[in-house]
């Protein structure tokens, strides 16, 4: 009986449209049909002015209210980069976008069609054509350049002094390793992985891995003014390293190891006092669907002095020693026997990365 009763009215309203038009042709019949198209036109150009002044105040009072919710600073030097990108990017189409526009709602508005005026059909014209086609392929290929610049940056060799940090992401957390007092991320295979024990498949017949440190609550610290490499992997879907705050962001792929660089800036209790939020943290987020867990996926960093670092980190057991302890509670080490710190800046980028590459 319902549907009856919505398809009756879907007739009714396309019976009133049609009688409203067939009245309102009757009626520009009747009051001169030159007339009525001259009244149209100029009202359609001061709807067009009144829409463009009305979208522009649009556009100034969006950019008002959501200017309190956008990212402080960039928190990485690597990140100036790309907000200065960023700004030149929308400089110059905020440039072609406003001249455009405002020429298009004037040329509505300036050259609508009356009696005394006829349209000019200008069909082609060949410098028109160069000229609106070579110009913005120039600029696009210089903001392309300046992208590039900035992508190779980040990928390059990391400096020699930079510490080196392995993140790997699996559903739905990330796994974060240091290399131990031999400053080399040991090897890994990834048939070794397991969730009791060996979360992100050490290769225990390898020295260097029975010192590595392993976080398992995806709490990542790195050191202000120091260059930190992440060494990025995945144990299963694809996900994506994103550091908002650093404007950082990495692919973790399954069976392939990326990396990319940046030196922070500021501590995070500094950043705190610059956003005037104590509760400000530093995320680690997933920028790549995963899974049903996506959502939940995320991290923190924590920007440290060197020597809140330091401490931190002689705090932390080896993940073998962990290991060793939970087979075995009567023969593990005591709990200060941990493997020493390692002095920072002594591990180098490309060790670690070899390190962390799968091996068979």
């Amino acid at each position: 009986m319902s549907g009856l009763i919505v398809t009756a009215l879907v007739v009714l309203v396309f019976i009133v449209i049609y009688q409203i038009a067939k009245a309102s042709e009757l009626a520009t019949i009747l009051r001169g049909e030159e007339k009525v198209k001259s009244q149209t036109n100029r009202l359609m150009a001061w709807l067009m002015v009144a829409f463009f002044i009305l979208g522009m105040i649009g556009i100034f009072k969006c950019h008002e209210s959501l200017a309190d919710k956008m990212l402080p600073e960039s928190a990485s030097v690597q990140g100036d980069h790309y907000d200065t990108m960023l700004i030149v990017t929308l400089a110059l189409t905020g440039f072609v976008f406003f001249v455009t526009q405002i020429l298009l709602f004037y040329f509505i508005y300036r050259y609508q069609s009356t009696e005394n005026r006829k349209p000019y059909f200008y069909a082609h014209n060949n410098r028109l054509e160069v000229l609106w086609t070579t110009v913005p392929a120039l600029a696009l290929v210089v903001l392309v350049v300046i992208g590039l610049k900035n992508w190779f940056t980040i990928t390059d060799k990391a400096p020699d002094n930079a510490m080196v940090v392995q993140v790997m992401g699996k559903q739905f957390n990330w796994l974060i390793r240091y290399p131990g007092a031999d400053g080399v991320l040991g090897k890994t295979d990834f048939r070794l992985m397991n969730d009791a024990n060996n979360v992100m498949g050490l290769d225990w017949n390898d020295p260097a891995a029975k010192d590595d440190i392993i976080i398992e609550n995806g709490e990542m610290h790195i050191i202000k003014d120091k260059p930190v490499q992440l060494v990025i992997n995945s144990r299963d879907v694809i996900h994506d390293v994103g550091l908002p705050h650093f404007r950082m962001k990495m692919d973790a792929v399954p069976g392939i190891t990326t990396t990319m660089w940046f030196t922070p800036k500021f501590t995070t209790d500094e950043m705190k006092a610059k956003t005037n939020n104590p509760k400000f943290v530093y995320e680690i987020s997933c920028d790549q669907m995963c899974g049903k867990g996506h959502y939940s996926m995320r991290g923190t960093v924590i920007v440290q002095t060197a020597q809140e670092f330091k401490e931190w980190l002689d705090k932390q057991p080896a993940y073998y020693a962990n290991v060793q302890k939970a087979a075995a509670p009567e023969a593990a080490p005591a709990e200060g026997a941990a493997p020493a710190t390692p002095p920072v800046g002594d591990s180098t980028a490309h060790k670690a990365a070899e390190g962390a590459t799968a091996h068979k």
